[in-house]
C-alpha cells in the first residue's frame, strides 16, 4: 500500500544508491555528473504504479551507468537537492517503521530465534 501524500509528487530515484527527492509538478532538478566517457552516463526509467496513481505520485528513477555513482542533483537555482527533499512526514515515518521491523527481525535471526512457517 502507497502512503498517502499530497497529490502531484514526482519522486526522483538515484540509483543505485536508493537516494530519493519528491518534487513538485512546477520544480525541476538536474543531475550532474562528473563523467566526460563516450558513453551516456545515465539512463532513466519513469514509471507509475496503480497504487502511486491513486495517490497522485509518478516515479522516475536515474541509474548511474558511467562515472561516480554520487552524481549532484540540483534544482532549477542550482541549489543542492540532497535526498529525502520533501518527503512526507507520513512517508518517513512508514518508511522507519519497516526499518525498524526489518532491524528486529534481523536481530532475532541473529540471536537464533528465527521461527519456521
Amino acid at each position: 500500500m502507497t502512503p498517502t501524500a499530497p497529490k502531484g509528487w514526482l519522486v526522483m530515484w538515484l540509483e543505485p544508491l536508493g537516494e530519493d527527492r519528491w518534487l513538485r509538478p512546477d520544480e525541476t532538478f538536474r543531475v550532474r555528473s562528473d563523467y566526460n566517457g563516450d558513453e551516456p552516463a545515465f539512463s532513466i526509467n519513469f514509471w507509475v504504479d496503480d497504487d502511486d496513481r491513486s495517490a497522485g505520485i509518478e516515479n522516475v528513477a536515474v541509474w548511474i551507468e558511467n562515472g561516480d555513482c554520487y552524481a549532484e542533483v540540483v534544482g532549477s537555482a542550482g541549489n543542492l537537492i540532497e535526498c529525502g527533499h520533501q518527503r512526507p512526514a507520513e512517508v518517513d515515518r512508514r518508511w522507519q517503521a519497516v526499518r525498524e521491523e526489518a532491524q528486529g527481525r534481523a536481530a532475532e535471526r541473529k540471536a537464533g530465534g528465527e521461527t519456521v512457517g
